[in-house]
């Protein structure tokens, strides 16, 4: 790949700078939780990010743990405007401007060194990329003017030294996180050797287009590859778009689409993400998921919808947020999971036909390996800061609708103006969505453009009670015209239940971007005691084999949406539905085995299931055997 031009092709939508959404409702109680749990005081309870790390001057860890740390703990300081997280990360921001030496790099002492210096010692990129995109959002939330100076110097540094020590290893199959942060200084400053570093690193980096566009991994991957460990492709599936702003080349994003679709045919589980416990593993439900790769996949698809401007991002980024990502973490943040199962009966320490250790699915501080530990945190802050984007012609775009207030300029020209936009609503609990558009002049004509979901049939929209027609163009319907102080738009988006037929004819319930599983009671037994954060294995204390009838008539119940809506005793929204016990439903290997393709349920008598969201339930059958014919279970939809 080569520059063909002297600029960046222009994206779709351009991301709104951190601090300009700010999280409302349910998702201000989940950052709020988030904040007094793990996040909030992991410093104070893990070494790895303590008082020793490298990266505020000690002698302890230096690597990625302290950047990844900081790239979630920044953000959610300032989202939620905590004066006391903003100092944590604001001692973490100066140490790494103070380190600056005169050559322009900087970071810990054991990872500064002149390459020129020591042939021996070879410069690993990868830390660095994760402490660039955090300054990147620094600078965005206070207007520090230090940091474009300072990352000048850097990629200064890194212009005069990349060629002579490429990347390699997990540099090289991310380096598209580096190119976010060149072309992040570039948009800011025009310089022009950052669009030839841009370059340099792109064609360094690991070929994520082809990988993606003739996807070779067809089934479960048995041992390590750089472009199958699971987190990796979770990152590598924006790299597209990222060369696709140097480029415009349009094989980027049939890259994309290509690859999504290979994932989820070969990989693919009912929470939205592909399977990996380390690497690609498969569509069996028992097989886990990093939490790793659940947060870089919802940043994949950030950039995704930024860059291309397409609804089918957005659909991904919703679906893996509102339940692959709670449901690997405990409903207080005070542990998590290093992998999660779709069915998942059982978490303890356990051997498994996994390439991670038997305690991967436990919860608690650091199961199985650190690095979920510290890259956990970016998830719902990133998530908040991207539910909204400018069209980049004075509008406005809706990436989802979770509660929030966005500020920003809308308008073109002499005439632009603040607009203060509040979503209210309960999305994804309810299909009723309440935007409030306030302007510091009395009128002012721009776009919002709507995500229309896929999944949703009759999408309705009225601004001020009076109904508005809907074209949807690549899943965004556009409104423009002019908009008055105080307007309302009500947009309903009718969430009719739908079953996903899966590997064997096994099938997954879902209702909006929300999927539905079978929870099962949970029964937590201590197993490390610490301080605060302590790990746990949870055993099953209800039956968990049970198929779904395929002409079910699933009942929807609603109740209030609490503060901590992903907690199954107090799900906000239930389906009821009828199943009955497969008795020949065997464990395997200490997971629930493979739902059986016919399953045998005579005599046995029938039951009334309640299902609650996934991300709710921490032990849950989210792939059921489907008992009755196949068709039933097509034609029926509520």
């Amino acid at each position: 790949m080569e520059i063909t031009k002297n600029k960046l092709t222009a994206a779709a939508f351009q991301a709104l700078p951190l601090g300009a959404i700010k999280p409302a409702g349910w998702l201000r109680n989940q950052l709020r939780i988030q904040a007094d749990g793990l996040t909030g005081h992991l410093e104070e309870h893990w070494g790895d990010v303590g008082p020793d790390n490298g990266w505020i001057g000690g002698e302890g860890e230096s690597w990625e743990r302290g950047p990844y740390y900081l790239d979630g703990l920044l953000p959610l300081a300032y989202l939620l405007e905590d004066e006391k997280l903003i100092a944590k990360a604001q001692r973490w921001v100066e140490w790494s401007l103070a380190s600056q030496g005169e050559d322009g790099n900087f970071g810990p002492r054991g990872t500064i060194q002149s390459v020129n210096n020591d042939i021996n010692k070879k410069h690993d990129w990868w830390h660095y990329m994760i402490m660039l995109k955090v300054m990147t959002q620094y600078a965005e939330v206070t207007g520090d003017e230090r940091v474009v100076p300072f990352l000048t110097r850097y990629f200064r540094y890194v212009h005069s030294h990349i060629a002579s020590n490429p990347l390699e290893g997990w540099a090289k199959a991310r380096g598209a996180e580096m190119v976010l942060c060149v072309q992040w200084l570039y948009k800011a400053t025009g310089d022009a050797f950052l669009l030839e570093l841009a370059d340099i690193v792109a064609e360094q980096t690991l070929d994520w287009t082809d990988v993606f566009h003739d996807f070779p991994y067809w089934r479960k991957v048995e041992e390590w590859d750089w472009s199958t460990h699971v987190v990796n492709v979770a990152m590598g599936i924006k790299t597209p778009a990222i060369r696709y702003e140097l480029s415009g080349a349009e094989v980027e994003l049939a890259a994309v689409h290509r690859g999504i679709d290979s994932l989820m045919t070969y990989h693919g589980q009912a929470h939205g993400m592909f399977s990996g416990d380390e690497w690609l593993s498969g569509t069996s439900p028992s097989q886990g998921v990093e939490l790793c790769a659940v947060v870089e996949y919802m940043y994949s698809m950030e950039h995704l919808t930024r860059v291309f401007g397409e609804g089918r991002f957005g659909d991904i980024l919703e679906k893996v947020a509102f339940n692959a990502l709670p449901a690997a973490i405990s409903k207080d943040w005070t542990s998590h999971q290093y992998d999660q199962q779709v069915n998942q009966i059982v978490c303890n320490v356990a051997p498994r036909a996994w390439s991670n250790g038997p305690d991967a699915n436990l919860f608690g501080l650091e199961p199985h390996f650190g690095c979920c530990t510290s890259n956990m945190h970016q998830g719902w802050p990133k998530f908040t800061s991207h539910l909204w984007m400018g069209d980049g012609n004075g509008g406005l775009a809706a990436v989802s609708y979770a509660p929030s207030v966005v500020n920003a300029t809308v308008g073109s020209g002499a005439t632009t103006t603040a607009a203060t936009v509040t979503v209210s609503g309960e999305y994804p609990f309810r299909d009723t969505v309440h935007i409030t558009v306030a302007l510091d002049r009395p009128s002012e004509t721009f776009a919002v453009s709507l995500r229309i979901p896929a999944w949703c049939a009759s999408p309705g929209l009225s601004v001020n009670g009076a109904n508005v027609s809907l074209n949807v163009v690549n899943g965004y319907a556009r409104v423009e015209r002019e908009w008055k102080n105080g307007d309302v738009l009500t947009l309903c988006l009718p969430m009719g239940v739908t079953t996903t037929s899966r590997n064997l004819y096994a099938i997954s319930v879902e209702r909006g971007p929300l999927v539905y599983a079978l929870p099962i009671q949970e029964n937590w037994q201590l197993l490390t005691k610490r301080a605060m954060f302590h790990d746990w294995e949870v055993y099953p204390g209800s039956p968990w084999k049970y198929g779904l009838l395929a002409d079910n008539d699933y009942a929807v119940s609603e109740s209030e949406v609490p503060y901590q809506p992903f907690d199954a005793e107090h799900a906000p929204v239930r389906l009821k539905a009828a199943g009955q016990l497969v008795r020949e439903w065997k464990m395997e290997g200490n997971n629930a085995g493979t739902p059986p393709i016919y399953p045998k349920v005579e005599g046995q008598e029938m039951a009334e299931l309640t299902l609650v969201p996934y991300g709710s339930a921490r032990l849950r059958i989210g792939e059921f055997p489907l008992i009755g014919e196949r068709e039933k279970a097509w034609k029926k939809r509520v």
